[in-house]
Order: C-alpha cells, then sequence, then structure tokens
C-alpha cells in the first residue's frame, strides 16, 4: 500500500443500536469527517483509499479496476490521475493557492506544470465565482488535457501583478479506474439495488453522504438474522463509472433487480426530495414515495427531467432499472453546491440518520412485504383477544380504527403495502399491527 493509501490511526465504530437514530447519526458523521479531506477523483488512489475504509464496516466489499482505454458502451476510461502537491507562489513569494490547504483549489485532472507566468497569463488559468466570493468552486477537465486553480472571487481580485510561479506535481498516465461493490445474499435471488458515487473531493453533502448512507444500510441489513431478498451495493465514479459497471453487469442486473435506489446529497435537515425513475412507477418509486409522504408531507417531488446523477444511467433506454432517487436538498438546487461551502458545517447527524431512516423504511417496504387473511368469518372479536378497549368512548375508538381497517382488506388479495396505501397509514404501523394481529391468530400468512 502506497503512503497515498495509507488509513487514518481511528476509524469510527459502526452504531451498537441500529434502532437509535441518535448513534446512528453520529456514526455517521464522523466517517464523513474521516473521509472528507481526501481528494477523491474519476480515478487515482483518493477513490482506493476511501473504499479501503469502507471496507472496514463492510468487509465482503469488492474493489476492480478498469484500464485506461477500456471501452465501456460508448465512452472510454481515461488515463489515471494522482497529485502530490500544487501550488501558485506569488510575487513575493509566499504561497497564494495551495492544494494542501483545500483540494477544490486545483482543477480535477489539471496535467502537471511547473512555469512562471505573469498575473495576465495566470488569469486564463484560474476560476471563480463572483456570486459567492468567498467560496472555492469545484471545476473538472476529466477529458481535455488542461490545468486550472480555483479560489475565492474576493481573493482573486486583491492577487497583485507581477509574476506568478505555477507547480502542479501529479501523474496524469495510463492507469485504471476503481469502483466497489457487494452483494449480501438473500432467501431469493432477486435482488434490490442501492447505489452511489464517490468520486469527488471535498464536499460533503454531494459527495460522502450518499454513499456513507448506502454503506450503513449495507452494515445494518448484514446484521440481520435473515433476509428475503438479495442487496446489492455499487459505489462508482459518477456517470462513467455507472456506464462501466452496466457494460459488466447489465444481462445480471435487468434479470434480478426488483428495485434500486440512487443516494445523492442526503446529509442536510433542510428538505427530503424525490426523483423518480424514467418510467416512474416503479416498485422503487412506489415505496420511496409513500415512506416521504408519511415522514415529510412538504417533500419535493421532482421530475425525471431534473435528473442529474447516475439515474440517468440507470435508468437509460435499453438499461431501464427500476431505480428512484432519494435526497435531501437535491444536487444543483442548494446554494452550497460544487463549492467549498458543501463543508462539514452543512451536513448533519440529524440529517444524515433522517436520510437513514427513511431508506430503511422503504427497503423494509419490500423486505418485510407480505399478504394476509383474516382467520375467522365476519369481524373479529377483538375484546376478548385483549386488543380492544373494554370501555367504548369515543377516543377508544379511533385508538384500534387502523387495526380493524387493516381487518377489513386482509383477505390475501391485496399486500400489506397496498393495504397501507389503502387506508393511508404508513407501511411501518401496518407492519407492527399485523404481527400483532399474527401473534393472536387473528390474522394468517398466505
Amino acid at each position: 500500500m502506497s503512503s497515498l493509501l495509507k488509513l487514518p490511526s481511528h476509524i469510527p465504530d459502526l452504531p451498537h443500536d441500529w434502532n437509535e437514530p441518535s448513534q446512528i447519526g453520529e456514526a455517521l458523521y464522523a466517517l464523513a469527517c474521516a473521509l472528507y479531506p481526501i481528494n477523491r477523483s474519476l480515478t487515482g488512489d483518493g477513490v482506493r483509499q476511501s473504499l479501503a475504509m469502507l471496507r472496514h464496516y463492510l468487509p465482503g466489499l469488492q474493489t476492480h479496476e478498469m484500464a485506461s482505454g477500456t471501452q465501456c458502451f460508448d465512452w472510454t476510461v481515461p488515463d489515471e490521475w494522482n497529485v502530490r502537491e500544487a501550488y501558485i507562489i506569488g510575487p513575493d513569494g509566499s504561497k497564494v493557492v495551495d492544494f494542501a490547504q483545500h483540494n477544490l483549489h486545483l482543477v480535477g485532472y489539471s496535467e502537471p506544470v511547473d512555469v512562471t507566468l505573469s498575473l495576465d497569463e495566470l488569469q486564463a488559468h484560474l476560476h471563480s465565482l463572483p456570486a459567492q466570493p468567498d467560496a472555492i468552486p469545484y471545476v473538472t477537465s476529466y477529458y481535455r488535457r488542461r490545468w486550472g486553480f480555483c479560489l475565492p472571487h474576493r481573493q482573486r481580485e486583491q492577487l497583485p501583478a507581477g509574476q506568478y510561479r505555477v507547480v502542479i506535481d501529479a501523474t496524469l498516465a495510463p492507469g485504471s479506474m476503481t469502483y466497489g461493490d457487494l452483494l449480501l445474499p438473500g432467501d431469493s435471488q432477486e435482488e434490490v439495488l442501492l447505489s452511489s458515487y464517490l468520486c469527488h473531493p471535498s464536499m460533503a453533502n454531494n459527495e460522502l453522504s450518499g454513499p456513507l448512507v448506502g454503506v450503513f444500510l449495507m452494515a445494518w441489513l448484514a446484521s440481520l438474522p435473515q433476509r428475503r431478498y438479495s442487496y446489492r451495493l455499487m459505489l462508482v465514479p459518477e456517470t462513467l463509472g455507472a456506464i462501466a459497471y452496466l457494460s459488466r453487469h447489465l444481462d445480471h442486473l435487468k434479470l434480478h433487480t426488483i428495485a434500486g435506489f440512487n443516494l445523492s446529497c442526503l446529509g442536510d435537515e433542510r428538505a427530503y426530495s424525490y426523483l423518480p425513475s424514467r418510467k416512474g412507477n416503479t416498485l422503487a418509486d412506489r415505496v420511496l414515495v409513500h415512506v416521504l409522504r408519511h415522514t415529510d408531507p412538504a417533500y419535493h417531488h421532482y421530475s425525471f427531467l431534473d435528473r442529474g446523477s447516475n439515474e440517468r444511467q440507470l435508468c437509460a433506454p435499453g438499461v431501464d432499472l427500476p431505480v428512484a432517487s432519494m435526497m435531501r436538498s437535491k444536487y444543483g438546487c442548494f446554494p452550497e453546491y460544487h463549492t467549498s461551502l458543501d463543508d462539514l458545517s452543512l451536513i448533519t447527524p440529524a440529517g444524515l440518520a433522517g436520510s437513514f431512516m427513511a431508506l430503511r423504511r422503504a427497503i423494509e417496504c419490500i423486505e418485510l412485504e407480505g399478504r394476509y387473511c383474516v382467520t375467522v368469518m365476519g369481524e373479529p372479536q377483538l375484546g376478548k383477544r385483549g386488543l380492544y378497549p373494554d370501555l367504548s368512548t369515543s377516543h377508544s375508538g379511533w385508538q384500534v380504527r387502523d387495526m380493524m381497517n387493516l381487518l377489513a382488506y386482509s383477505d390475501g388479495e391485496l399486500t400489506l403495502f397496498e393495504i397501507a396505501e389503502t387506508i393511508a397509514i404508513p407501511f411501518w404501523k401496518a407492519r407492527q399491527l399485523a404481527d400483532l394481529l399474527l401473534e393472536h391468530d387473528v390474522l394468517r400468512a398466505v
């Protein structure tokens, strides 16, 4: 393992209790802090280092390399990029921009240079945001060789005239692109897919929140004594990584995937957001809408026309996997997006835990689904089973209304999820009621 791939001396632990959101949120946030400084890109050792850290939580996580020049459908894997150092020295001899201070300072995939330029010549290689003068923008150039630096616009305006030395000590040469995946087998070979991307430098919400929530969901699933379905996690560079993964696994995924969730921007507390699959009516679409409607009725419902992450590839014509996307604030729709302002202060333990619990509930809508029949003719007498209050009041009637409604539709034809939708209660409440009624032999599984 090269020096670039050394892991931190302390890697945060998984939560001890998967039913305690505060523990889950604190653990997710601690892991985000550990991963945040790493310079990830489309290729390179930063991606490998990040996947090596995540393997601490998922020992079965596999890493795969795809050589530069490999054809993936209509795309080609580019050369591999790694950076040792990059900086600009101003006329007074001090570093005015330094990659070591923030890895967004360097344009992604900048080629190596060591030149001296005037300020006017340097300006053609600088990027800033006049509308956000204190933010460092995120800029990349994967498919055309160039170099550049990003800096706050306020700092750029204050650069004095004179000569500037530019040093980018980097390699841009044939290598490979790295991605990770894990399959947790269940009783069925039918799979639920969790997809996220691992290719951005230090941006907490846009980059880290999605893969970290995906890893924790898989760790929770791995802790279950039994799984009805199999679960697949893919952590790939955005766009090209998804295309590369599909080029290797499409036939299998089309045959076995019953639902999938693309995970992005899951760390803030501002909103919940849903972006449908291209077809819009898959199982993943239905359960995400159900969960978000009962979690946050004011959630944002986007159109597939608003797509911008790996759902573009997973739902492309000819691929058409049943994948819907969940976010908090949607990528491209929050002011810190693709800037240095998307830092560790933007995400919170509560935001991360809320996303984890919402997606866990979506998975449970699939994993804990079933059909049930009432075991008696006519309406069951719940009182003799201790399920109905023995004193009839207007308040007590509402307490059992959901139970009676569930029984009214339990004829073996509707699934429990369909019943929950019909009687307008969350699936997780319907599941609790069904378990209680099964325990008292009022329901039987079909």
